[in-house]
């Protein structure tokens, strides 16, 4: 039987929180990219998780201002319940691709190159880092909550997803659903972000992980920074700040079966 819903307190003024498990054994969390150096941040970007959402609700890049809205509504607080064995990994990737190469996109159709005799003559060399063996907890809400999609819709989309999920890049494949049923609460109750977090049991021996919340999202914590991680989908480019909260937080453990 799965787990029920979680509530934090009796007479909180308490919202709606999904939970999300992204595990894989390769993970990548946008970061600013410099030259030909892709980086990771540690914690998924907030238009990180919306591609991956839109994703699973079959959005397609045209659809800017249905992948816009479901970003500004996200709120998000993320926790690294497995840090992975060796760091941050970077892949360096290198290929020589001639003007008559062709390649296939998510949807099937033929992808061809354009550009003059010389634009070929190089190898395209680029690096790219990777979260390895890593398993990251998300407790999302969406407002105003009655707004399609809504948290149910969400849930129907990560079971039943429109198109292939991929973590950050398409080789970051999931090594499990997104939704576990088994294995935790789908949904809790919690007055933020932050304090929803808390209140999701950690399969293992860990009491505390690493941790990162909005603002006012949750306790001021150990340390507060301004991070640009949304995207402007219409015109494909990040942009502004937020600031957010991290920190280290206790975790409970899991209910004997």
């Amino acid at each position: 039987m799965g787990w029920r819903g979680c509530r934090q307190g009796r007479g909180a003024m308490t919202k709606r929180h999904l939970i999300i498990r992204l595990e894989a054994p390769l993970v990548s969390f946008g970061g600013v990219a410099i030259d030909n150096y892709g980086f990771t941040r540690d914690f998924p970007a907030r238009s990180m998780v919306a591609g991956l959402l839109g994703n699973a609700l079959g959005l397609e890049r045209t659809d800017a201002d249905k992948l816009q809205r479901l970003q500004d509504r996200l709120v998000i607080a993320a926790r690294r319940d497995r840090e992975g064995y060796i760091g941050v990994l970077r892949d360096n990737q290198n290929a020589k691709l001639e003007g008559n190469d062709k390649g296939w996109t998510t949807r099937g159709s033929v992808e061809g190159r354009g550009g003059g005799a010389d634009t070929h003559k190089s190898p395209h060399r680029r690096f790219r880092d990777y979260h390895p063996d890593t398993l990251v907890i998300l407790a999302l809400r969406l407002e105003p909550a009655e707004e399609t999609p809504t948290l149910d819709d969400l849930v129907a989309a990560l079971e039943s997803p429109k198109r292939p999920l991929f973590i950050g890049r398409k080789p970051c494949l999931p090594s499990e659903p997104l939704i576990m049923r088994e294995k935790g609460p789908i949904f809790v109750h919690a007055a933020t972000a932050g304090a929803a977090l808390t209140l999701v049991p950690t399969l293992g021996d860990l009491k505390e992980a690493r941790a990162q919340w909005p603002y006012n999202e949750g306790p001021v914590g150990e340390r507060a920074v301004n991070i640009c991680d949304e995207r402007n989908w219409r015109s494909g480019l990040h942009g502004g700040t937020r600031r957010i909260v991290e920190s280290r937080i206790h975790l409970p453990a899991r209910e004997a079966s």
